[in-house]
C-alpha cells in the first residue's frame, strides 16, 4: 500500500464523516498470488499509523460478518448463479492470446482487446453447477449501448459498449470471481451507498453498472479520486518501486506528511 491508496482512503473517510455515514474497510484479497493472510494485518497497521479510521472492517467486525473477500465465496457464487439463470453470462474457454489473435479484433483506447464473441452461443444446458463453476464466464454485453453515470468528482461520464469494452470476465475457471463481480456482489450485500476509489477504475465502473442492472440492484454513488503521481508525472505503483506506507513508516516519516 502506497501514499495514493492512503489518500483515497482519507477521501472516503472524510466523505463518510461529512454525510454521517459508516466507513467500511473491505479487503479485496482474491488474487492468491499477491495476497497473503498476513498482508491484511499489515494493511490495518499501516492505515492506523497513517491516522485513518473506519467503522467496520476485518479488525473491528460488523453486521456483514466477514470483511475479507476470500471468506465471502458464498456471496459471489450466489451472484454468479443469478446471472447464469437469466442468461446474462456465458462460458468461455478463450485465452487472452486467443482474443488477441482473433481476426480483426478491435481494441479500446487503453489497448485492451474487445472480445470478439467466439463463445457467445455455446450451450451449457446439460452442465451441472459444479461443472459450470469450473469454466471461465463472461458478461453478455449489449453492443453499442451508452453506459452513462455521474461521478461525484469527475462529473458526467459515458462509455460505449463494443468500443470501450466488450464481453468481460466475471468468473474464472479456478473458482475465483472477477473484480467486477466480487465488488458488485459485496456492495449489494453490504448495502453500500457510495464507493470511493481511484480514477483508474472508471471504466470498471461502467462494466459494474451492467452487473447491477442484471441483478436488479440500485448501484451506489461513485467518487473517483485523481491518481497520485510522482515527480515525473507517473502514477504511483508498486511495480515501479513506489515506496509503501510500511517503508515510509520504517524510515521515520511523520504520517502527517503523507
Amino acid at each position: 500500500m502506497h501514499r495514493g491508496h492512503a489518500k483515497t482512503f482519507l477521501a472516503a473517510q472524510r466523505r463518510a464523516r461529512e454525510r454521517g455515514g459508516r466507513l467500511i474497510l473491505r479487503v479485496e484479497d482474491l488474487d492468491g498470488d499477491r495476497c497473503k493472510p498476513e498482508f491484511t494485518d499489515a494493511l490495518v497497521e499501516d492505515l492506523l499509523w497513517a491516522g485513518l479510521r473506519w467503522d467496520e472492517g476485518p479488525d473491528t467486525g460488523g453486521p456483514s460478518g466477514e470483511y475479507t473477500q476470500s471468506k465471502r465465496s458464498a456471496v459471489f457464487v450466489e451472484a454468479w448463479r443469478a446471472l447464469r439463470s437469466q442468461g446474462a453470462i456465458f462460458p468461455c474457454d478463450c485465452s487472452r492470446k486467443d482474443v488477441l489473435s482473433a481476426v480483426q479484433a478491435p481494441h479500446n483506447e487503453g489497448g485492451e482487446p474487445i472480445y470478439p464473441g467466439t463463445c457467445r452461443n455455446r450451450s451449457t444446458a446439460f452442465w451441472s453447477e459444479s461443472e459450470a463453476l469450473e469454466s471461465n464466464w463472461r458478461m453478455r454485453v449489449p453492443d453499442g449501448e451508452t453506459i452513462a453515470f455521474t461521478d461525484e468528482n469527475f462529473g458526467n461520464l459515458r462509455f460505449v459498449t463494443g468500443v470501450d469494452f466488450g464481453d468481460f470476465l466475471v468468473w474464472r475457471k479456478d473458482g475465483i470471481p472477477s473484480y467486477e463481480l466480487a465488488v458488485v456482489a459485496d456492495d449489494i450485500a453490504m448495502g453500500i451507498t457510495e464507493v470511493v476509489r481511484g480514477e483508474d477504475l472508471l471504466l470498471s465502473t461502467a462494466r459494474q453498472l451492467l452487473i447491477y442492472r442484471a441483478l436488479g440492484a440500485t448501484p451506489p454513488a461513485f467518487y473517483h479520486c485523481p491518481l497520485v503521481r510522482d515527480a515525473s508525472g507517473n502514477r504511483l505503483a508498486k511495480r515501479d518501486k513506489a515506496q509503501s506506507l510500511r517503508e515510509l513508516r520504517a524510515g521515520g516519516m511523520d504520517p502527517k506528511m503523507l
